[in-house]
């Protein structure tokens, strides 16, 4: 029985060996050696280089500000599913997961009509007098953090409906008829139980803006960079394949630390809830 059981893993493990750990291993190497020696030239030129730098704290904030406001907005949107009817629940749950069912590209370009220079903002603000010019939102870290947050909200509201329709309406009624008003059931039943769920949906978010190349290339553009698209512009543009591959691997470790980070924090406050219940 247990051979027949390691057979089974047998599959992806080989996809796993052959699909990333040695193609990563092919492209560590090469970055971690300068003229046949071992030395870490390659990582620090790029953390030596303030233009880089610059990229990577974009990127970085971009992507924790997206992660943000995905939990700010899809917490209680996800909590208000779950307390939903059955039908309304079913059309809510097919509303948030439409926009997954749109190419990024096309999602990316209709932000570009609303955020564009003659878009829908504009257009509007100008027609009732509140700017004579025309703002600029595109092309701006701000575009793409909108860009970032609609392409990954769904993840977290979907991560987050799982978790939450698991708990039980005893539980807040049960804080209801103690006296809790339903801010503190919010923050003090339903937040804690809904810890998993938000660490998950936060590195699902997280790593996806992060990672993302289309939506900052297009709503970005050359004026803000990211991590993404600087390894297309060193590996394609400029032929630079190695340091397209040492800008991966930094983007790699940042995913793995704020991984790590998501998890201590949901660690800590799960041994604080345990703590206050004692």
């Amino acid at each position: 029985m247990k051979n027949k059981l390691l057979l089974l893993y047998l599959p992806v493990t080989l996809i796993l060996v052959f699909g990333l750990f040695i193609p990563l291993i092919k492209m560590v190497i090469p970055t971690l050696f300068v003229e046949g020696s071992l030395s870490f030239a390659n990582y620090a030129k790029i953390f030596g280089d303030d233009f880089s730098m610059k990229i990577l704290y974009r990127t970085l904030s971009t992507s924790l500000i997206t992660t943000f406001i995905s939990i700010v907005l899809g917490l209680p949107t996800a909590f208000f599913i779950t307390k939903s009817e059955s039908k309304i629940k079913a059309v809510l749950t097919a509303l948030v997961l439409f926009p997954l069912l749109t190419n990024s590209v096309i999602r990316s370009f209709i932000w570009i009509n609303i955020l564009g220079k003659h878009g829908t903002i504009n257009e509007f603000l100008m027609a009732i007098k509140i700017i004579k010019e025309p703002l600029k939102l595109l092309y701006t870290d701000f575009s793409i953090i909108i860009g970032l947050t609609y392409l990954f909200l769904p993840l977290m509201i979907i991560t987050l409906t799982g978790v939450l329709e698991h708990i039980d309406d005893e539980i807040i009624l049960a804080s209801n008829s103690l006296g809790a008003s339903d801010y503190q059931t919010f923050f003090k039943v339903v937040l804690p139980i809904a810890v998993p769920g938000l660490v998950i949906g936060a590195i699902l978010v997280f790593t996806g803006s992060f990672t993302a190349c289309t939506t900052p290339a297009l709503l970005g553009g050359n004026n803000s960079m990211v991590m993404s698209t600087f390894i297309n512009q060193k590996a394609l543009a400029l032929g630079d394949w190695n340091g397209a591959s040492v800008v991966s691997m930094i983007m790699i470790v940042v995913t793995l630390i704020v991984t790590v980070v998501f998890n201590m924090i949901a660690s800590k406050l799960n041994r604080r809830e345990v703590s206050n219940e004692g």
